[in-house]
């Protein structure tokens, strides 16, 4: 769950790529940490429950959006589409919150970077976006890369692993929804609805699965809310202040530090492929994104 509940954000022209730089990197800390406190908060609390309470103890963030939320316009036509976001994206936090349980912290991150690789091909296939032979290419290089995050049949394929591309697939249907939405009313409403839609889908799968949870596993799951909160903020100044293209990169220290941490703090094991297959994959995308944004400033050139 680290660069995946940000809607799309519109790339704007170079503002200071060492600010927009500094953001990210402090959104990839936030992400990391998110990660570190699952993984402490561990399988002591059913995945589903953890992903639902995460989502109801962050609902205090949303106070600063009311106001937007309440002079919305929302069509029948919006509802359909953030009920359908709200079950896509929830299903889909739910398979990371289990994921974070079964494997290491380094492969649910390298995993997660094939989230803007299923967007592009989920806009090709749903929105008719055609895709040029450079950018089919940059996908055909990430899934190699995929290919060799997960080796299969050269050692066994977790469950975990299974859930991570669940994720990313349904982080994709999630974020290609927030796009068309985004068209009608304003991203802190898109925001907002996420966040009132997603605990509604998840509580069906908490409640099957409930056990009480203990105040420190709230206060740790609190702590996943606010540090999960503050990295898409600080994701969100740092497209504002820079070109993806400029900005995605820094995401590649999310990785290592994952790794370091999984190591240092939770006996991961190092695994040099993950960290290659991670850095073929994050190379692809940034690749794709910097071919849009060029792309975007020539047709405004013209």
């Amino acid at each position: 769950m680290s660069t995946v509940e940000t809607p799309p954000v519109t790339t704007r022209p170079a503002q200071s790529p060492l600010v927009g730089m500094a953001w990210m990197l402090g959104s990839s800390s936030c992400f990391v940490m998110v990660q570190a406190l699952v993984k402490h908060v561990g399988s002591g609390v059913p995945a589903a429950e953890a992903a639902f309470l995460r989502y109801i103890l962050g609902l205090v963030f949303l106070i600063p959006m009311l106001g937007a939320l309440r002079q919305a316009r929302i069509t029948r036509q919006l509802w359909a589409l953030f009920t359908l976001r709200g079950l896509a994206h929830g299903v889909g936090v739910i398979c990371w919150f289990y994921a974070m349980t079964r494997i290491p912290m380094a492969e649910v991150t390298a995993m997660n970077y094939m989230n803007p690789v299923y967007i592009t091909i989920g806009a090709a296939l749903v929105l008719g976006e055609r895709l040029a032979w450079p950018r089919m290419t940059a996908i055909g290089v990430a899934v190699i890369g995929g290919f060799i995050i997960l080796r299969p049949g050269f050692r066994e394929i977790d469950l975990g692993h299974i859930a991570m591309i669940a994720t990313a697939m349904l982080f994709a249907v999630s974020y290609l929804i927030a796009g068309k939405a985004s068209r009608d009313v304003s991203a802190t409403v898109v925001v907002a609805m996420l966040s009132l839609m997603v605990p509604v889908a998840m509580a069906p799968f908490a409640i099957a699965v409930w056990v009480t949870p203990t105040l420190p596993q709230l206060g740790w799951l609190f702590l996943v809310a606010g540090f999960a909160t503050m990295g898409h903020y600080t994701m969100t100044r740092a497209f504002a202040a820079a070109p993806m293209a400029v900005t995605q990169p820094v995401m590649f220290l999310q990785l290592v530090w994952s790794t370091a941490i999984g190591w240092a703090i939770f006996g991961e094991g190092v695994d040099a492929w993950v960290i290659i297959g991670g850095a073929i994959v994050l190379g692809a995308v940034t690749f794709i994104t910097w071919r849009e944004a060029r792309k975007k400033r020539a047709s405004a050139a013209r």
